[in-house]
């Protein structure tokens, strides 16, 4: 994928938490809309820490981060809620309200902290609510909800910003298979229905070579390899990333399974 066709694009970006440690080394991504992108790695890869610097929360030391071609660090936070969307690993809200109220806060950066929402908000809310299959727990909160439900709310709430880019950061860690495979379905048809460009870190190799557009292998803040599942999905690669002897095994519809001993 080249920059030009990127809503988000990092270039060369560099970040140490102190001086003279490095946590990032050099890492470029080109995120384009109708792509669903998988950062993979061990922990202490960077991963997390570059999905900060994507949001903004955190600025490189040194490269460039744009959105639609601006530096990242133009936007204000309003006008980057209506742009770019996150995800948390774990579904938290400071305050118990109904799932429906929830997802409407994410019209926030369209009705202002004081505007009341209008029938569009509304409908943009219903909308993210019956793609996320949230429509049937409206009334209840976050902490009558499962893992499964909690973050599809989430996820509902962030599709309510209506963004071109949504972030999401191992969203299917405390979760069962069937809510792990929903979930990557959701976030490949946010890609590819709702043309967004979807970036996620992610723990799973498997869930994310079968789902997802791009992997992005990263170790001690450098990325290892990136393009397609057919490219990344490689022995030698994997071995160098995760430091493991690994086996791939073939499928009849899909890219390999990776096992590692």
């Amino acid at each position: 994928m080249s920059d030009a066709s990127a809503i988000l694009a990092a270039s060369d970006v560099r970040f140490a938490y102190r001086a003279g440690v490095e946590v990032l080394r050099g890492v470029h991504l080109a995120a384009a809309k109708g792509k669903f992108i998988c950062l993979l790695g061990p922990n202490g890869s960077g991963k997390t820490t570059f999905l900060k610097l994507l949001l903004g929360v955190l600025s490189p030391a040194s490269g460039r981060i744009e959105l639609e071609a601006k530096p990242l660090e133009q936007y204000s936070a309003r006008a980057l809620a209506k742009k770019l969307a996150y995800v948390p690993q774990t579904p938290t809200s400071a305050l118990n309200f109904p799932v429906r109220e929830l997802v409407l806060m994410g019209r926030y950066a369209h009705t202002g902290a004081m505007g009341l929402p209008s029938e569009t908000d509304l409908q943009v809310a219903r909308l993210a609510m019956e793609m996320t299959e949230s429509t049937d727990v409206a009334d209840r909160t976050l902490e009558e909800l499962s893992g499964g439900q909690a973050q599809c709310a989430m996820i509902a709430r962030a599709l309510a910003q209506q963004p071109g880019v949504c972030l999401l950061d191992e969203p299917t860690s405390h979760l069962d298979i069937r809510n792990q495979l929903k979930i990557y379905r959701m976030m490949r048809r946010l890609a590819r229905d709702w043309g967004m460009a979807v970036v996620c870190v992610s723990h799973d190799i498997n869930l994310a070579a079968r789902f997802a557009d791009e992997l992005m292998l990263m170790k001690r803040g450098a990325v290892i390899a990136a393009g397609g599942p057919a490219e990344v999905i490689q022995k030698n690669l994997l071995r160098e990333t995760y430091d493991v002897e690994i086996e791939l095994i073939p499928t009849s519809d899909g890219p390999p399974i990776v096992r590692a001993h």
